[in-house]
């Protein structure tokens, strides 16, 4: 124990960033734990969508859009859904709607946004379209 002591007194800065990291790894656990959206692989998301009629809606920029897309995706910019302005999804407030974008970060940001808005099954893709062509799932290309 006097080791430990004597560790931090000689090495305040690593180890107050030893001690935010943990923190922040900690915090992010319990939060996801207790967050109402959840994360969906890639499976996942073709269950949903072949089962309960999930409403894929891809937030990436309208060229990585066209670039390649899960079929039936629907795009809608994330600077829309955030000021709610999410055209299309009013009926779909019932249904299962999954939100997409490249890397499975900024969805977190929509899919809050659309839970907010009164979306009662709101999920997303757990690494995005990387994880999407991680696992060699087709895409679509905008004409």
């Amino acid at each position: 124990m006097e080791q430990w002591i004597e560790f931090i007194g000689n090495n305040l800065i690593l180890s107050l960033i030893w001690a935010a990291l943990a923190f922040m790894l900690i915090f992010g656990m319990i939060k996801s734990r207790f967050s109402s959206i959840k994360l969906v692989s890639p499976t996942e998301l073709t269950m949903l969508v072949n089962r309960q009629n999930a409403t894929v809606v891809d937030i990436r920029p309208e060229a990585d859009f066209k670039k390649g897309h899960i079929t039936g995706a629907k795009h809608l910019p994330l600077n829309d859904i955030i000021q709610g302005e999410a055209k299309g999804l009013e009926k779909l407030k019932a249904a299962p709607i999954i939100v997409v974008c490249q890397a499975g970060i900024s969805a977190q940001k929509a899919a809050s946004a659309l839970a907010k808005q009164g979306c009662s099954e709101v999920t997303v893709l757990q690494g995005g379209m990387n994880s999407w062509l991680g696992a060699s799932l087709p895409v679509v290309r905008a004409k």
